[in-house]
């Protein structure tokens, strides 16, 4: 597909083989990519190039659990070499041309999500080519949704011995689950979470469509998700320790509304922490949380959880 104003050819990898090409541009996830084609979790037709003769100048890849359909823009890559008009109109093309050929018309474009540094605004030339991206996008009609501290406790790290305020017993089956969640939907401050109310979804069907996307297909045992109680049997709160396809992760966790304010949030990430801790080899667990959810932020920066990276994740209204 050449574009004679730019001297541009875009498309995708011809197969796996093509790897190597794609690796031109660098990204953090770089390393994740081979799996991933492998298990199936990326397609070649799902990762798209621009050449300027044999140089890639930008890159574009989705990714799914399953193969099936791309559920994550997780890629989008540029040559910052390149002069800003030029780098950004080869992006802009890129983006649009290749997402024509993956995502189905009439489908809602999948959101994009990138993680960038911790510090990425003190740093000028990593915050231009953060913004650059970010501009491109906007130009598609993007808008950012949200911006998301990443977080690492590490193997070694002290985990408190439960305090004894809660009991801990496995979530039995998903409406308990759900019939935990829904009020803690009411008054998130989790940006995908408002963003599910405020397309009209009640707190109930947003706690259903959470649990549906995240949680049915979850190879994770059951046994580690944890309810939180009173002494006397009163729900408190929930915590879904998990792993995905790449780390242990702290996948969900929430504190009914009625019993924020006590400091339970410490107490039940604690037990989150100490399921996955417990697990054989577990260098590390992961977890994020909105950079406005400051009550969370803090809750993992007291048990030891290390703000290692951020990621934004940006969306189409159409």
């Amino acid at each position: 597909m050449p574009d004679a104003q730019l001297d541009l050819s875009i498309r995708p990898l011809t197969g796996p083989e093509e790897l190597e090409l794609f690796l031109e541009l660098p990204y953090v996830l770089d390393h994740e990519l081979a799996d991933d084609l492998a298990a199936g979790r990326r397609r070649p037709e799902w990762m798209w190039v621009a050449l300027r003769g044999e140089r890639v100048v930008a890159r574009i890849a989705w990714w799914s659990r399953d193969g099936e359909a791309p559920l994550l823009l997780d890629f989008f890559d540029l040559d910052d070499i390149l002069p800003p008009a030029e780098r950004e109109e080869a992006g802009l093309r890129l983006v649009e041309t290749a997402t024509a050929a993956v995502v189905p018309a009439g489908s809602p474009r999948p959101e994009y999500g990138r993680f960038v540094p911790a510090d990425w605004r003190d740093d000028p030339p990593v915050r231009e080519a953060v913004e650059a991206r970010v501009r491109v996008m906007e130009r598609t009609g993007a808008r950012m949704l949200v911006e998301r501290l990443r977080l690492e406790w590490r193997a070694g790290t002290p985990v408190p011995a439960a305090s004894g305020r809660l009991r801990f017993r496995p979530v039995d089956g998903r409406e308990d689950l759900l019939a935990l969640m829904t009020p803690v939907m009411e008054g998130t401050l989790d940006a995908h979470g408002q963003q599910d109310l405020a397309s009209g979804l009640s707190p109930r069907e947003a706690a259903e469509k959470h649990y549906d996307e995240e949680f049915a297909g979850s190879t994770t045992p059951r046994e580690w998700w944890r309810v939180a109680e009173l002494p006397d049997g009163e729900p408190v709160g929930f915590v879904i320790p998990a792993r995905n396809s790449y780390n242990p992760i702290i996948a969900y966790i929430g504190v009914l509304p009625a019993h924020r304010g006590h400091g339970y949030i410490d107490d039940i990430l604690a037990e989150g922490t100490r399921v996955l801790a417990g697990q054989e080899d577990v260098a590390r667990i992961r977890a994020s949380t909105d950079l406005g959810n400051v009550p969370m932020a803090k809750a993992f920066a007291r048990l030891g959880y290390i703000n290692f990276e951020r990621s934004f994740d940006m969306v189409w209204d159409d």
